[in-house]
């Protein structure tokens, strides 16, 4: 079985982001950029599923411009077999990166797809069901654990109030949680290595796509300070600063 894992390329989750002066977007001149985490783990598994023989190849690939290819050299350091980069210099949104990734699956045939189950950037949780929707394939989200066959994948989810166990037909579109895996660190041995994996690289253009944008962004700002805390002597000191301060009770 071969699967294919989807890699964005973000602002460093160890990076305060900042605001454009105008307010029209984040700045990220200078900013320190790495694979989004969530991805890192849907590498890691597709990794861990090729050791246990279940998977035979892992391609990665990645949407954005020239740089966005240091995370598809990460996944390949990681262990990948070979990626294929989308080049393009404009912001895409969910819907367009869905229909990207599914030319890529159609080309490519295979029998698992797994992305994080959200980007840390834009934090929009709607590529994978995009994807999932355009190709009428299964779909399991927030996936915390993994068992795979082939006919079937038994999936634990993270949902509002514990975990959720399913069984879905494959071919599927798995989106997995941080709790699914440790990535593992690539070593500067892997690092040299990936140098020489395939990397396919296609423009946008040529996929003749409508990728046209359908949210307008009116406006981004820093979100507002949090004041300190502060320490009560004693349970009815808490409760009357509950009552006649923060007015919850």
């Amino acid at each position: 079985m071969k699967v294919l894992v989807g890699v964005k390329r973000v602002l460093d989750p160890q990076v305060k982001a900042r605001v454009k002066a105008d307010g029209s977007g984040m700045d990220l001149t200078n900013a320190k950029m790495s694979m989004n985490p969530f991805d890192e783990n849907a590498v890691e598994e597709a990794l861990r599923l090729k050791e246990a023989g279940v998977v035979d190849e892992i391609v990665t690939v990645s949407v954005g411009p020239v740089k966005a290819q240091d995370s598809l050299r990460q996944s390949l350091a990681m262990g990948a077999d070979r990626s294929i980069h989308i080049l393009t210099e404009n912001e895409l949104e969910p819907l367009a990166i869905a229909k990207i990734l599914k030319t890529q699956v159609e080309k490519e045939a295979p029998g698992l797809v797994l992305v994080g189950k959200q980007a840390i950037d834009d934090d929009s949780n709607q590529t994978g069901q995009m994807l999932s929707a355009l190709l009428d394939w299964s779909q399991s989200t927030f996936t915390s654990k993994l068992e795979l066959t082939k006919e079937s994948a038994t999936t634990t989810r993270e949902i509002d109030g514990g975990l959720e166990t399913i069984t879905i037909k494959m071919p599927a579109v798995i989106t997995v949680d941080l709790r699914l895996n440790e990535p593992r660190y690539a070593t500067l041995p892997n690092v040299m290595k990936a140098r020489q994996k395939p990397m396919e690289k296609i423009k946008l253009e040529d996929l003749s796509l409508d990728v046209s944008a359908r949210l307008t962004i009116l406006e981004t700002r820093e979100s507002e300070t949090r004041s300190a805390g502060v320490i009560v002597n004693n349970v009815a000191e808490l409760v009357d600063k509950l009552k006649n301060e923060a007015g919850v009770i």
